[in-house]
């Protein structure tokens, strides 16, 4: 708690004098990382909370100082701040997290515009695919009583959840379901119950479960802080009926409940999009409540032991490989029952759409963490808490897998349509998550359409790969 109340004050304290956090590390203690360290949940001695207090007193009683804050005040330098169109709520991507040891220049939370979101998702096949690779792990997996547990890491839009519940529903007809997704967008959530009415209908014997939490709080439903906890929304909410229009009216009758409750605000800390408090929203068949007993979660005592975790882009591209291990694939791991298994998914890049992004920025390439690089990350994260889980990169003939920009061969001739080249360029640049600062140099001239066309042309239409990797906890590690 002291740790959290001193990394408040000193992020108040730089943003109003407009100081860099790690400049302030240097001058207040010799250690330009003591901010990033405070934020990863690193301790601090007493002596050490002493001297960044009395830096703070003395740099505010410095008539110097508060004479160069005056001018700072006076003339402040805006803070570009990516937000959604027509002035909204930023709509956040599954991949919730920001590395606070970027550099600064890259550490750019990359909120989803929707127009540039839907437009992917409408116009290219990877949620289809996705849920295709997905679905071959239900192969491998052993349900125990009460059920079936399966945990999706981002829900999104929910596509590629509702896939894999009718792959689910195909292999496992009568063993009873218990869904838990974590997704941060308002939006995706609504259009993910959108899709669900179906589902309860072809197997009643689900619960389905929601929520807004952190990687390292969703797969058990509890919030890590006690001040959290106390602002917890648990909403249970059984359907009645045995209508597939019976169960999407209720559902639809949940939109005010979101729109209250389901908000994110900038944290004071560290400036990303965090919930204004957790929610956890259960659903479920008031017909199959009985039997559903011994699945349903109760507020204060949920728990993991998942058969199945579900983790597609679950972060950043560009987050350091030792960030997208602790912040998010080393938790989802320790929410694995024995016998379950972790499948990742993220982009792997070498592939026309990235060619597009090279021919318009040489030389980028935000693919720079491999498969092999997170396992070992992941490994080292865990520690002794790793000896009972395998770590499974497999080949590039296993692990990859392409998905590609629906087209007709006659939209990719001579003469390409523009809303075709559109389409193309927004999908490049969504998988490689080009921040809209940069967007803006180039959008302006053409040589962007004229690269995308050059590269459709070349290959006959745009594909991406992506990659998976399998982490899986032994059998007899109970």
């Amino acid at each position: 708690m002291e740790s959290e109340a001193l990394l408040q004050e000193i992020a108040g304290y730089c943003r109003r004098v407009g100081m860099a956090e790690s400049t302030f590390g240097r001058l207040a203690v010799n250690d330009g990382k003591l901010v990033s360290r405070l934020r990863f949940g690193g301790r601090v001695r007493g002596k050490t909370v002493e001297r960044v207090r009395e830096f703070m007193t003395r740099r505010d009683e410095d008539p110097a100082a508060r004479r160069n804050r005056t001018r700072l005040i006076a003339d402040p330098a805006p803070a570009p701040v990516p937000v959604s169109p027509q002035g909204a709520t930023p709509v956040m991507s599954s991949s919730d997290v920001v590395d606070p040891q970027a550099p600064a220049d890259k550490n750019f939370r990359f909120f989803d515009n929707r127009q540039k979101y839907l437009l992917f998702v409408n116009t290219c096949s990877e949620k289809w695919v996705v849920a295709d690779r997905v679905a071959l792990e239900l192969a491998n997996i052993h349900p125990h009583p009460p059920g079936l547990r399966i945990f999706d890491a981002g829900v999104g839009d929910g596509t590629v959840l509702t896939r894999v519940m009718r792959s689910m529903h195909q292999r496992f007809p009568t063993v009873p379901f218990y869904l838990v997704g974590k997704e941060i967008s308002l939006e995706d959530v609504r259009l993910t119950l959108e899709k669900m009415p179906d589902r309860f209908f072809e197997h009643p014997a689900s619960v389905l479960v929601l929520t807004n939490m952190y990687y390292s709080e969703a797969p058990w439903l509890t919030p890590n802080s006690v001040t959290a906890a106390t602002s917890l929304v648990w909403h249970e909410q059984s359907l009645l009926g045995n209508t597939a229009h019976e169960f999407e009216q209720q559902i639809t009758e949940l939109q005010g409940f979101l729109a209250q409750n389901w908000r994110a605000k900038v944290s004071k800390v560290s400036g990303n999009p965090i919930y204004e408090k957790p929610v956890v929203l259960v659903l479920y068949r008031e017909d199959y409540k009985f039997l559903l007993d011994g699945l349903r979660p109760r507020r204060g005592a949920a728990r993991a032991d998942y058969d199945l975790v579900i983790a597609s882009q679950p972060y950043r591209a560009r987050a350091s490989v030792e960030f997208k291990a602790q912040k998010v694939v080393a938790p989802l791991a320790r929410a694995l029952a024995p016998g379950g298994r972790l499948i990742g998914i993220h982009s792997h890049g070498q592939d026309p759409g990235l060619e597009i992004i090279q021919k318009v920025w040489p030389g980028e390439n935000p693919f720079s963490t491999d498969r092999h690089k997170l396992l070992r990350a992941t490994k080292a994260e865990l520690g002794s808490a790793g000896r009972h889980l395998n770590f499974n990169a497999y080949s590039d003939a296993r692990s990859l897998f392409r998905y590609a920009m629906h087209t007709l061969p006659s939209e990719v001739a001579e003469t390409i349509g523009t809303s075709t080249l559109f389409a193309a360029w927004n999908a490049a640049i969504y998988v490689a998550q080009i921040e809209d600062q940069r967007l803006g140099d180039v959008i302006n001239g053409s040589e962007y359409l004229d690269a995308t066309k050059e590269v459709l042309q070349k290959h006959g239409g745009l594909w991406f790969w992506d990659e998976s990797y399998v982490i899986s906890r032994k059998r007899d590690s109970a």
